[in-house]
């Protein structure tokens, strides 16, 4: 800026007072960064699916099948996925079906356990797909407030049929470990099946498939969706125990799964699993420092064994604080969907992304 430019550029504010020159540019820089916010793309923390493209091996996998045999119809009973499946699981081909996705399974197997006046106990905050799954099938949700075995059994009523609950918890992230499942299972009634949502298991220290062989009422369900990248595939497995088998043919979709989705859960399980053992590592560990990052911001984190993080900002609600966010170009989820006003969800995926939900968050919430 020449001399002139400068003298000229200073004038501006010899009529005003120094109130309305404070106010003044605040207003442009208000004015420049929200300028500078429209160029930047959003990003999208709202969901607990991988956000990236598979890999290569997957995609050229699911390519070679569809160039061959689209004419054809699949195998209904995806007999190869579910040998590799059983063989990864340590279980019989016969107690492994697969089926249209964790959801399609999950509301197939309440139907056929649940009548009309059964219950269906759920932890809650929770998925809100959990409580829908007994709604559909004609019978009572009963929320057990909290995420713990105690809050649990103490819903448990005369009508109970079934218990459903999310490992990690979706979403807030609360993770009932082996001996937590143990003993939840062993004082359940003998009527009472349990539903294990295993959606975001790959984040967790464990998984419960393997109590399956010692709780024959045990129902696990997983999927492709989340760590594996593979939500467009809508392909899902659910492990039974022993004697589960009529149980198991009774949710299978009719029809079986397309042939695509088979080949692709096949070529993950085969060729990417390196790839996604690295993505789970790395999305554990910065989620743990991006949880102590919002700690030292003054925010609420809930401990998390899954890709997303529970977050409070005191003094605001839920809504509110997606709707700041949302303003800053990141989506979250508001906490209302999953029955608590007062949280947000949000995804962890790679440093960058999260790096942007810390810097949105630093600048939105109540200091």
């Amino acid at each position: 800026m020449t001399a002139v430019g400068l003298r000229d550029y200073y004038r501006q504010f010899e009529a005003e007072t120094p109130e309305e020159t404070s106010r003044r540019l605040r207003e442009e820089a208000q004015e420049r960064r929200r300028r500078a916010l429209a160029r930047v793309e959003p990003v999208d923390l709202s969901s607990t699916t991988w956000p990236h493209l598979p890999p290569p091996a997957v995609v050229n996998a699911v390519t070679f099948a569809a160039r061959r045999g689209l004419h054809r119809p699949p195998d209904p009973k995806a007999g190869e996925l579910r040998a590799e499946l059983a063989h990864r699981v340590g279980v019989p081909p016969s107690r492994v079906v697969v089926g249209s996705g964790a959801s399609q399974l999950l509301a197939a197997a309440a139907e056929a356990l649940l009548s009309p006046g059964d219950e269906l106990v759920t932890p809650w905050p929770s998925h809100p797909l959990l409580p829908l799954l007994a709604r559909r099938a004609g019978a009572t949700a009963v929320p057990a407030p909290g995420f713990g075995v105690r809050a649990v059994l103490e819903a448990l009523g005369e009508r109970t049929r079934v218990v459903a609950l999310c490992n990690p918890n979706d979403p807030t992230g609360a993770w009932l470990d082996e001996a937590a499942l143990t003993e939840l299972l062993g004082a359940l009634p003998e009527r009472v099946v349990v539903l294990l949502d295993e959606a975001l298991v790959e984040y967790a220290p464990r998984s419960a498939t393997r109590l399956v062989e010692r709780f024959p009422r045990l129902l696990a369900v997983r999927t492709f969706s989340k760590a594996w990248g593979l939500a467009g595939l809508r392909i899902g497995y659910a492990v039974g125990g022993p004697e589960s088998e009529p149980l198991l043919e009774r949710i299978a979709p009719p029809g079986g799964v397309g042939e695509l989705a088979q080949v692709g859960a096949l070529a993950a399980l085969r060729e990417t699993e390196p790839v996604v053992e690295r993505r789970v590592a790395s999305v554990r560990d910065e989620r743990d420092r991006l949880a102590a990052e919002l700690r030292d911001l003054g925010l609420e984190v809930a401990p998390s064994e899954a890709n997303l993080l529970w977050i409070a900002a005191p003094g605001l609600d839920g809504a509110g604080l997606a709707d700041r966010l949302a303003r800053a170009k990141v989506l979250v989820a508001s906490g209302g969907t999953f029955g608590d006003d007062g949280h947000v969800r949000a995804a962890v995926h790679e440093r960058e992304r999260a790096e942007r939900l810390r810097d949105a968050l630093a600048a939105v919430a109540p200091g």
